[in-house]
């Protein structure tokens, strides 16, 4: 005899209550989750210039562990560090800004940041893994925000 209350107010092209907003499914996850990933590339860059700084002025920091198949010289590694570290601290900061060109420019970044750090595990194996981990955060973090970007336009 009496009959349920029924939303009022305007509803949506699908008659959905509440009404969704255009792109509103996931934008703020992926959204967070590209913020995130700046704020990790900008800690990452500074970890990876510190890093690189140690093996470039302090030879006896880092010691090889065992024989290695891919032999550089400390000095030369920490220049590798010391410019990918650079660059991904610039361009976490460009992905804070929201500059468009950060998010593709940061995923290849963070992947060259994730091989060298596979390299460098005979020399610094807890300090490599730390970054290897925050450097597969960041690229799911880009990878995804980007596809959540896409849905929202199509």
């Amino acid at each position: 005899m009496s009959q349920a209350a029924q939303p009022t107010g305007p509803t949506s092209p699908g008659g959905e209550w509440p009404p969704r907003q255009p792109g509103a499914r996931g934008g703020a996850w992926a959204t967070g989750g590209v913020t995130f990933a700046g704020v990790l590339m900008v800690c990452s860059g500074l970890l990876a210039l510190f890093q690189g700084i140690a093996a470039v002025t302090a030879d006896a920091v880092y010691y090889r562990i065992g024989s290695y198949i891919y032999k550089m010289n400390l000095t030369g590694w920490g220049t590798i560090h010391i410019v990918i570290g650079a660059l991904v601290l610039a361009t976490g900061v460009g992905l804070l800004m929201h500059v468009p060109w950060a998010r593709v420019v940061g995923m290849v970044l963070v992947a060259f940041s994730l091989i060298t750090q596979f390299l460098f595990l005979p020399y610094a194996p807890v300090w490599s893994l730390v970054l290897l981990a925050i450097d597969v955060f960041v690229l799911w973090a880009l990878a995804s925000g980007h596809e959540s970007r896409q849905e929202a336009v199509g």
